[in-house]
């Protein structure tokens, strides 16, 4: 590591790996050597073009929690315009604002990442490439610091099944068991999450989305020094006992499951 691990860190690892030690070395060690690799961390910053993306998609942890107390990370598109979407800039703001809601507010229960696709053509799904979706997959299921609790697409349009074709082999059993189709109509998102939980216009009841998008904003601006301090916290692979590790080591064991897929 180019800096020192934060208590922090060791603890959302500590308790998202259910308190165990070596699993818990595992996931560190995982995570931070992805932080070296993945498209979605080279030159975090908060700069005019990331705040042009939290301007064109809102990408948010919502405050109100599932019974089970489980956060919500909340992501929906604003301007629907095909050439200005880039599917590896959201992921890479959508990384950036789980660091800081974690930083600000330490260990959930677990997560449900809630995409809504009102708004979403099949133009948009031409424009998500596969590196920055495989990298996307792989380090939601293997090195997330929080237990992912349930992925959820609502608003699903009929060519939902396209994006799944493209998602299946980089997901695992356990990430296709928990992933939830709800279509135009659908009532079924209620038994998961309070609906009053999504913002305003979105089916809920709460702050607006042109609200949370303003929060984000200043977030990111408040969290900048925080993000230019982040090309410190990454493995130095030169100095790993014995081999050094690539980002082919690592993708070449990620391995997709075709299970059946109910749609509501």
């Amino acid at each position: 590591m180019k800096s020192p691990l934060q208590d922090l860190e060791l603890i959302l690892a500590y308790h998202c790996c259910g308190r165990s030690t070596g699993f818990t070395k595992q996931v560190v060690d995982l995570n931070f050597t992805l932080r070296s690799f993945l498209n979605a961390f080279k030159d975090r910053k908060v700069d005019r073009h990331i705040l042009k993306v939290g301007n064109d998609v809102l990408l948010t942890p919502l405050p109100m929690r599932t019974k089970e107390g489980y956060k919500i990370f909340f992501a929906h598109i604003i301007n629907t315009d095909v050439k200005i979407f880039n599917f590896g800039d959201c992921v890479k703001l959508a990384l950036m604002m789980i660091d800081i809601s974690q930083y600000e507010e330490g260990t959930w229960p677990g997560m449900l990442l809630v995409i809504d696709f009102e708004g979403v053509s099949l133009g948009h799904l031409t424009k998500i490439d596969i590196i920055n979706l495989q990298q996307f997959l792989y380090y939601l299921q293997e090195a997330l610091l929080v237990k992912l609790k349930g992925l959820h697409y609502i608003n699903a349009p009929s060519f939902i099944d396209k994006l799944l074709v493209m998602m299946r082999p980089f997901m695992k059993k356990e990430l296709m068991d928990m992933l939830h189709i709800h279509t135009i109509g659908s009532k079924k998102l209620e038994q998961f999450i309070p609906l009053e939980a999504l913002p305003k216009g979105c089916g809920g009841s709460g702050t607006s989305v042109d609200e949370y998008k303003d929060e984000v904003i200043s977030k990111l601006n408040t969290y900048k020094e925080y993000f230019e301090q982040d090309k410190y916290r990454k493995v130095v692979e030169s100095q790993r006992p014995g081999k050094p590790k690539t980002i082919t080591d690592i993708f070449g064991g990620v391995e997709g499951s075709f299970k059946k897929l109910e749609i509501d």
